[in-house]
């Protein structure tokens, strides 16, 4: 692991300059400061902290004196932003929070000028160090000793750390998930015997935790969540997914394990390595034709993929019929497990874009392709062209998730679809109904239509007509092939 280099015993961390500039003017004006939190972890680990937070003895009126620019972001609590060359940096009093009730807030907020106190209030060692270029790392809770063992431990005792916030637990899965750690045996106690309280933490929080898990190098601590009871409060339907069998010879797993490692299959896609799925069993050209697509895929598209292969086969359970031989069949799930996805991801606050997205997705994951050039423009017509690069994926991650007898034949099915793909793509056949060389317009205006519904049936039996032969689409063919159609 890339640990900063340690000289004697002071760690050396360089800081953003106006992460410096702020501690130095605070030191300057007499009080304490040190960059805190989860910006030190990252940076002792070799990762580029997201955002820096910096911790400090003065009041929030004084920050405030000090800076000519700040937003008060959270002053009840201590919170001054500083902005600085049109930047924003936390800056926050060290504190003692009081009795929690709701585990989520504090009933009270007490400031302090000892950093000790204020460390003590954090959620696990790791996140609960600073820094300054005076006095060096402060570690009070061995978080460096945890970030050695690769281990997520809480600060104190675990049982009071998420009893102040619920939503601690999931962040301990997540961040196992993130930095490959596992986690300590009290903490995940702890987790156990409270996993029902996060059903006081809202659907926004809880949302953004597994959002970052679903993506993180061994998302596979999703079974972390199940196990420790967490899943049955804020997803009880993969609860059901791990406890399904599916008695099938494509299937070798539980629909829900099934769906876990598919995960972890598009994440390895994406460069992403987790250490619980076998990346070995990942054909050359495969892996070749997945990365093709992953490159070009956004942040949020790797994260609608990632919902998609946890929720694709929701449906199997609901949908599933043992035949007189004992095997298992899942007829329809594509059409249940859509459903289901759309009231799960509603429930938990996903946005528009990414319910719809995944929706389709699901939808079409288990299409078979017919082996034409013409097979895959009706495909494009009926999918849409724009989600078949995802869709490649979805059903790649999808396969090298079932029985690896199988894989072969289904494989194979995928690349040569592929190469279909290409090919309809590049001849610029038209697949949808602005593509055509005749309007709605044209056949009012030109020959004599009655404007109306009749008219989008009449276009999308002309673009039926032109996707079995694309030398069709010219508007005097067209109109003529209308006319017929009219009379």
């Amino acid at each position: 692991m890339p640990f900063l280099e340690e000289v004697g015993i002071v760690m050396i961390i360089k800081l953003p300059e106006d992460v410096s500039l702020i501690i130095h003017i605070l030191e300057k004006a007499g009080y304490e400061a040190y960059a805190v939190g989860g910006c030190i972890r990252d940076k002792v680990l070799g990762r580029v902290p997201q955002d820096w937070d910096i911790t400090t003895s003065a009041r929030p009126q004084e920050i405030k004196h000090l800076f000519k620019k700040t937003i008060d972001t959270g002053i009840q609590h201590g919170t001054v932003t500083v902005l600085l060359n049109h930047t924003g940096y936390e800056v926050t009093t060290y504190r003692i929070d009081g009795e929690y009730e709701d585990s989520r807030h504090p009933n009270s907020v007490e400031f302090t000028d000892n950093l000790r106190l204020d460390l003590e209030r954090r959620d696990f060692t790791i996140n609960a160090m600073a820094y300054n270029d005076t006095r060096g790392l402060i570690d009070e809770f061995m978080g460096m000793e945890d970030i050695k063992a690769h281990m997520i431990r809480c600060v104190g005792d675990a049982g009071a750390r998420f009893d102040e916030d619920a939503l601690r637990m999931l962040r301990a899965v997540r961040f196992s998930g993130q930095l490959g750690f596992r986690m300590e045996e009290n903490t995940r106690q702890a987790i156990v015997e409270r996993a029902g309280n996060l059903k006081n933490i809202s659907a926004e929080r809880i949302r953004t935790e597994l959002s970052k898990l679903l993506v993180s190098k061994d998302a596979g601590q999703l079974r972390e969540a199940y196990r420790t009871g967490m899943t049955k409060v804020f997803l009880p339907e993969l609860d059901i997914m791990m406890e399904t069998e599916q008695k099938n010879p494509h299937h070798i797993y539980t629909v829900g394990e099934h769906a876990v490692r598919s995960v972890e299959v598009l994440n390895y896609l994406f460069g992403r390595y987790s250490g619980t799925w076998d990346s070995g069993i990942v054909p050359e050209n495969i892996r070749k034709l997945a990365g093709e697509f992953t490159s070009q895929f956004t942040q949020k598209q790797h994260l609608i993929l990632s919902i998609v292969m946890l929720l694709h086969d929701a449906g199997k359970p609901e949908t599933m019929t043992i035949d007189e031989k004992g095997v298992g069949h899942f007829y329809g799930h594509q059409e249940e497990s859509e459903g289901m996805a759309s009231r799960i991801l509603k429930r938990l606050t996903f946005d528009n874009e990414t319910v719809a997205t995944a929706k389709r997705l699901i939808r079409w994951h288990d299409y078979h392709y017919g082996s034409t050039v013409k097979s895959m423009r009706k495909t494009l017509a009926k999918i849409g062209a724009d989600l078949m690069p995802m869709l490649f994926v979805v059903q790649i991650s999808d396969i090298l998730a079932q029985n690896p007898d199988t894989f072969e034949p289904k494989l194979a099915g995928i690349l040569e679809a592929a190469a279909l793909w290409k090919e309809v793509i590049a001849s610029g056949a038209a697949l949808e109904l602005k593509d055509l060389q005749v309007t709605g317009s044209d056949l009012i205006n030109e020959l004599g239509m009655e404007p109306g519904p009749e008219i989008g049936k009449i276009l999308k039996s002309i673009l039926d007509y032109v996707l079995e032969d694309p030398a069709r689409n010219r508007k005097d063919i067209l109109l003529t092939y209308a006319k017929g159609i009219g009379n």
